[in-house]
């Protein structure tokens, strides 16, 4: 049996809760599950949108919008797991070169939507290195919440690749909106393109 590699400690929630912190007009999209949760518990706002079913496609829906409003900068905060499922992603962001996208991936080596399962980073799969490798210029890694704020800096005035460390302890989960109609809706209200 292979040892598990990512032994995170942040609390996922507070992570989050600190890369939202002060948003003011971030365009953020979350992966499915504990993103979602996390980033609707730090504050719900029209400029969020959350993906409920979309698996591997929070990045690719960031970079649509971050090529959309070149003029605004956009973050996509997902899972190992949503991001495992969209890999392909990572080299379709690095080539685009937008350079107001960034991505942190909250990994906690589970496959958490579906009980708990090791995922790949828990096997030795290295988001950062595979981005890295895909071409992302700044990759980085947050263990302590003193790297998490010096993300967050990093998250809204560079095109980044971040990977926090995360526990597995499950949070109770908070569920902002899920009808998908009025959250595209809201989001492109809250941009002034809605028709």
């Amino acid at each position: 049996m292979t040892a598990l590699r990512n032994d995170g400690t942040l609390d996922r929630r507070v992570a989050v809760a600190e890369l939202m912190r002060d948003p003011g007009d971030l365009l953020v999209v979350t992966g499915l599950g504990a993103a979602t949760y996390d980033v609707g518990a730090a504050g719900d706002r029209p400029t969020n949108f959350y993906l409920w079913g979309a698996m591997g496609g929070a990045a690719m829906i960031g970079l649509g919008i971050a090529l959309a409003q070149p003029t605004k900068r956009v973050l996509v905060i997902t899972g190992d797991g949503e991001q495992l499922m969209g890999m392909g992603a990572l080299a379709t962001t690095a080539a685009a070169k937008a350079p107001n996208l960034s991505i942190a991936v909250l990994d906690n080596a589970r496959f958490g939507e579906t009980g708990s399962q090791l995922s790949h980073t828990g096997l030795g799969a290295d988001l950062a290195a595979v981005a890295a490798a895909c071409g992302w210029q700044n990759v980085a890694i947050a263990r302590d919440m003193d790297e998490v704020a010096t993300l967050r800096t990093r998250l809204r005035t560079e095109s980044l690749f971040a990977v926090l460390s995360i526990s597995a302890e499950e949070k109770i989960r908070h569920l902002p909106p899920r009808d998908g109609a009025y959250l595209a809706d809201r989001f492109r209200r809250a941009l002034g393109v809605a028709e």
